[in-house]
């Protein structure tokens, strides 16, 4: 606190008329502490106004962002403060006149400091008293916009804008002056009146209006304009939700106000005394800040999105203060679709079974997500089948996508010459391959029921055989496989642990100590897909293969646009031609018969499916996952079901799928791809074939 220079603990006659040139000093516009006497002000209050007066220009108050489909029709908000600005002539005289009279009756004559207020605020301080009010709303605005913008994230910063003292109220006093000197009283009440808290996340006239009467800044009535008048004094105390008898009082209280300053007849106080508080219920009403919010086909795809421009360079922050327009590629015909499919599948509430669809657009410049979704549901609340791990994008399905793996041996096959697609491959129904750098005698791997021996790769694409596969692995290499998936697609989940977790360097444990990429260098059961993966990722490595062997990551993103409508830049990968396209042709040539001849054939009967497509099925050992992994006229596509309970058990057909003890359990051909036939078929309705590339003769043989 500042030295008045007061004798006795009584304030003196200098010290006196030191207060009095403060205050002429601080309605012309400057202060002086040479001036007013030594020690009358800290040296924090000349040293720091011009630097927080920098800070008031430079900072923009936190706004909501919208995040939208590819049509522009919003989906989700995301925001800190609950804000929708209004300016001047968005806000109705009504509120204008209700804050005037409640805090500043003098504010369109003072210039930004009340000198009787400033006196007798400085004078009660200087005998030890509590630092009185006497705050113009100029002032108000200043310590406001301290607050809630500037140092919002700053508790520390935040406590000294709010500390009892001269010194602070004599800083905000300047920069008052400065503000009325530079900007029109209009614009100050609407900065100021966009400032202000209105309790909890409601922040601004604007969103206060809308959160507790469901209307906009300019039709507030006067009973309404008083309400939030009086609140702003302390919106706690004055929450008409959790403390309505005070805050119909203090309403009041505020009319009174009007009438004594003129702003309505004394023959209406009355009238708008005796109108109910007029809230909506069960507020104040403010959307989701969060993701949680969107639809329930849009939840994870949101999430994702969110989290995408995250790693390209935007803080959390910054996506919940911006104020930005986020256009993202969800298709929303596609995303509803594919999740009324899921949802037939398995019902949200379904116990312990979780059922993901991704769609991906191929193509050779950008791969756009149309839909991510899922039985389960974006949010907190497991009783109704939400989650709030985002299923679709992350390595979740710890359980993975069984055979489907087999596409990444069989690039690599076909990328090293180890194979072509009509290459035979030894299968016996059972082997065991030796397995380098390892203890281990052999790796023990059986075929569930019987196949050709031997068995050519697009065969066994078709039939899935693990025994042909695994010794292909053992050919080809590990390290050629794991490269192949990530050059396919699988960059995220292979940076994951086996456990789909951030490895932790720290653990004796190599599976949860190291990334899969290393893991997996020395274990032939990669390409059986018993480990973590992102089912986004795996419709990604679909459509890398149908934009002819060219990969780009899962973009989410149309454009971002800032609060005032400029385009923001987005970081994004670049594509990569990661395979030739004779191997990413071949390859889909190679993959074409699954819903034809193979493992998903009876399903695409039942479903009265005869499209050309490519596709590949994964089961897991126990039947805890099952996958479909394929595409069809531009649609990459991923749909996978997995137990995701705290105790997983063998997944079970039938209608609704389940867990249970059923004996040989679900397959990805059964349980997996039909949710593909149901949604796919809707979507193309009407829509001609289009035929899959056919192999490149110089990929049907093996070369070395």
């Amino acid at each position: 606190m500042a030295n008045l220079g007061s004798v006795n603990g009584r304030p003196s006659v200098f010290s006196l008329v030191g207060l009095c040139v403060l205050a002429g000093i601080l309605v012309a516009g400057t202060v002086a502490p040479a001036a007013i006497g030594a020690g009358l002000l800290s040296n924090q209050v000349s040293d720091s106004v011009d630097t927080i007066s920098a800070q008031l220009a430079a900072a923009d108050p936190p706004l909501t962002t919208t995040v939208t489909d590819r049509d522009g029709t919003p989906i989700a908000t995301l925001y800190a403060q609950y804000r929708l600005p209004a300016t001047s002539a968005g806000i109705a005289t009504t509120m204008k006149a209700a804050i005037i009279a409640v805090e500043d009756r003098r504010f369109y004559s003072e210039g930004g400091v009340d000198l009787q207020g400033t006196l007798r605020a400085a004078l009660n301080d200087s005998t030890g008293g509590a630092l009185q009010g006497a705050s113009t709303i100029s002032q108000q605005f200043v310590k406001n916009y301290l607050i809630n913008v500037v140092d919002r994230t700053d508790p520390v910063a935040q406590q000294a804008d709010r500390e009892d003292s001269l010194a602070r109220k004599l800083r905000e006093a300047k920069m008052a002056v400065q503000l009325n000197a530079t900007t029109s009283k209009d614009d100050i009440l609407a900065d100021y009146l966009d400032v202000v808290e209105f309790s909890g996340t409601v922040y601004g006239v604007g969103a206060a209006a809308k959160a507790y009467f469901g209307t906009t800044a300019d039709k507030l009535t006067v009973p309404q304009a008083a309400l939030l008048a009086g609140m702003v004094n302390n919106p706690s105390v004055y929450n008409p939700y959790t403390h309505a008898g005070k805050a119909l009082q203090r309403r009041n209280l505020v009319i009174d106000d009007m009438v004594t300053n003129g702003s309505i007849p004394a023959s209406y106080a009355a009238t708008a005394k005796a109108a109910p508080l007029g809230l909506l219920p069960n507020g104040p009403v403010t959307p989701s800040a969060t993701c949680m919010g969107a639809a329930p086909d849009a939840g994870f795809f949101c999430a994702y999105a969110e989290s995408y421009l995250v790693h390209a360079g935007f803080t959390a922050d910054q996506l919940a203060t911006g104020g930005y327009t986020v256009k993202t590629t969800l298709d929303p015909r596609v995303s509803q679709v594919t999740k009324d499919a899921v949802d037939a599948n398995v019902p949200t509430t379904q116990d312990g079974v979780a059922n993901t669809f991704a769609v991906v657009q191929p193509g050779s410049t950008g791969h756009q997500v149309l839909a991510m979704v899922a039985n389960r549901d974006y949010g907190t609340d497991p009783a109704q089948g939400e989650t709030s791990t985002d299923i679709v994008a992350d390595a979740s399905n710890e359980f993975g996508a069984g055979s489907s793996f087999k596409i990444f041996t069989s690039a690599a096959a076909l990328v090293t010459g180890k194979a072509g697609l009509e290459t035979p491959l030894p299968n016996p129904d059972s082997q065991c391959f030796p397995v380098p750098d390892s203890h281990a005698s052999c790796y023990t791997v059986h075929n569930d029921g019987h196949y050709a021996d031997p068995i050519s790769l697009a065969d066994g694409l078709a039939t899935s055989p693990n025994v042909a596969f695994v010794g292909l692995e053992s050919q080809v290499g590990m390290p050629a496989v794991l490269d192949m998936a990530y050059k396919l697609g699988l960059r995220n989940t292979l940076a994951t642990n086996d456990a789909g977790a951030t490895p932790n360097p720290a653990s004796s444990n190599p599976q949860y100590s190291q990334p899969q990429s290393k893991y997996f260098q020395n274990l032939l059961s990669f390409t059986l897909g018993n480990s973590p993966v992102s089912p986004l990722e795996m419709a990604n490595v679909s459509a890398t293969l149908m934009s002819g062997g060219v990969w780009c990551p899962p973009d989410p993103i149309l454009s971002v646009t800032d609060r005032n409508g400029n385009a923001v830049p987005v970081a994004r990968q670049a594509c990569e031609q990661v395979i030739p396209t004779g191997v990413a042709n071949t390859l889909e040539a190679g993959l074409s018969k699954d819903t034809t001849e193979g493992t998903s054939a009876q399903a695409a009967h039942a479903a009265g499916w005869t499209r050309p497509d490519i596709g590949k099925t994964g089961t897991t050992q126990q039947s805890e996952s099952v996958a479909f992994v394929g595409g069809v006229d531009g649609y990459a596509v991923s749909s996978m079901v997995f137990a995701d309970g705290s105790h997983p058990r063998e997944i079970c057909p039938g209608t609704p799928v389940h867990l249970g003890d059923c004996g040989h359990g679900a397959f990805g051909g059964t349980v997996a791809a039909p949710p593909y036939f149901h949604a796919m078929s809707q979507l193309l309705a009407g829509v001609p074939d289009q035929p899959i590339p056919g192999p490149d003769p110089a990929y049907l043989q093996a070369r070395n």
